[in-house]
């Protein structure tokens, strides 16, 4: 059996930014590869280098831990070529260059991964999990969020509920960003899995707010039959809730709704608990697949001379997750 063990040997992750920098201004983009560490990490360790607030520094995902990552990271009033002199065996910068402005959460397009499985398997297991990641690169992943999204002790999203109650305090912004956003996570999870038992992902319901996939305009469906035959040619993508004051909410009454206030109360909370939380949540709507790109699926040589080793290579974009493509894969969980 083929498994994947996360690791800076077997999974890479590369960030798709948004823009390149611009050559000019105060900032300095930083191309950074980092092995074992946390995109905090690797912040409080610039930030250290070059004497700057952590704070201050910018970045536009967060990326895993246990990976060798590359992603970018915005320093104000640094030197590029000071920037370069960064060089450790665990993080190094790869390049720099000036830009305008700080790098904002967000300011990406998604991310290209390379995830290595190993193991001992036959030549039909092999090419089962063939079939099956070109059946999930065809048909799209659930969108699930990955367990990291909850933090190492899976317990981020309850501190975001008590910090959404008022019984938890947390000064400090990211963290509190962090947390909040792992309780809206929790939710959209568990309207996916709600979903699921009523079909397939993709079958419009009654109040479904729907994406457009080309423009990414949202709108809540007037007629569920007229607007299947669009999800179905690609043009649509129902979506889940990440609940806050200003999200697009199906109408009360309707179907979706009721899906929806059965997954917030599953969390602990209230669509109020929510809305109260201001600025701190505004909210959004996630679609329900995931669509990978840049698929490839390649047998390399393995390191143990009995076993064999599959490299999976796709691009995600901004917040998908590649363990829940590998859990899709590996586990033939399908839409």
């Amino acid at each position: 059996m083929l498994t994947f063990t996360s690791s800076p040997a077997h999974f890479l992750v590369e960030e798709q930014p948004a823009y390149q920098p611009s050559g000019e201004g105060t900032h300095t983009f930083v191309w950074l590869e980092k092995r074992g560490l946390t995109t905090f990490d690797a912040i409080a360790r610039l930030a250290a280098a070059f004497a700057v607030a952590a704070r201050d520094i910018g970045y536009a995902g967060l990326k895993d831990k246990q990976a060798t990552t590359r992603q970018w990271l915005s320093v104000p009033d640094l030197d590029p070529e000071r920037a370069l002199t960064l060089a450790a065996d665990d993080l190094r910068v790869l390049s720099a260059a000036r830009h305008a402005h700080k790098l904002r959460l967000g300011h990406l397009r998604g991310n290209r991964f390379e995830v290595v499985l190993t193991g001992s398997a036959a030549d039909d297991e092999v090419a089962t999990l063939r079939a099956r990641f070109d059946e999930l690169a065809a048909r799209g992943v659930p969108n699930f969020y990955g367990g990291q999204r909850f933090g190492a002790d899976a317990a981020n999203a309850t501190r975001g509920l008590e910090l959404l109650r008022g019984t938890r305090r947390e000064r400090d912004h990211r963290k509190r960003r962090l947390m909040l956003s792992a309780l809206q996570s929790a939710v959209f999870n568990r309207a996916l899995e709600l979903r699921a038992t009523r079909g397939p992902l993709t079958d419009v319901i009654p109040g479904d707010v729907l994406k457009k996939t080309d423009t990414g305009g949202l709108f809540v469906t007037a007629d569920p039959a007229v607007d299947q035959v669009r999800v179905d040619a690609g043009e649509l993508l129902p979506t889940g809730p990440l609940p806050g004051g200003r999200e697009i909410e199906p109408p009360p009454g309707t179907v979706a709704r009721a899906l929806e206030d059965e997954a917030i109360a599953a969390v602990g909370a209230t669509r109020d608990d929510f809305a109260r939380a201001g600025r701190d949540l505004p909210g959004a709507r996630r679609p329900v697949l995931l669509r990978m790109a840049d698929t490839a699926f390649c047998e390399e040589a393995a390191t143990d001379p009995n076993g064999r080793a599959v490299r999976l290579r796709f691009t995600l974009p901004a917040g998908g997750y590649a363990t829940v493509v590998v859990t899709a894969v590996t586990q033939n969980a399908g839409p």
